[in-house]
């Protein structure tokens, strides 16, 4: 179950990425009235909008690709480096996720809602695998 709980939440960050990439930001900001539109527009502009010069939501599009094709195959037949591999990809999200928070809301003073959904579906994974950490 719990990887299965994953999956979803994976495909949603993934889903959420995706509209990062591939629809221009102006009009994927453009949802959610004007407020809304300034907040993301200065997330998805300032210097925190990439990592060592290629944009987050590039990384994120590969990365939960990546983790949604290899927790789709954990589910059909379990493998002990599957588990450490997704395990430590959604550690390192989690911490990840807490970070990009913290810029939006302490350096940047803006939010963008696209990546408010991948941090906080980053952070729902990890809470899963400490939830389900024993079972």
């Amino acid at each position: 179950m719990k990887y299965k709980i994953l999956l979803v939440l994976f495909i949603i960050a993934f889903i959420a990425s995706a509209i990062l990439t591939f629809v221009p930001v102006e009009d994927a900001c453009k949802l959610g009235g004007e407020e809304s539109e300034n907040g993301c527009l200065s997330v998805q502009n300032s210097d925190y909008s990439k990592t060592f010069g290629i944009r987050n939501c590039h990384m994120g599009l590969v990365i939960f690709l990546f983790l949604i094709g290899l927790t789709y195959s954990q589910i059909k037949s379990h493998n002990g480096l599957k588990r450490q591999i997704i395990h430590t990809g959604t550690t390192i999200g989690f911490v990840m996720a807490l970070y990009f928070l913290y810029l939006q809301e302490f350096v940047l003073n803006a939010y963008c809602k696209y990546c408010l959904v991948v941090d906080f579906a980053m952070i729902a994974a990890f809470v899963v695998l400490l939830i389900r950490w024993k079972k």
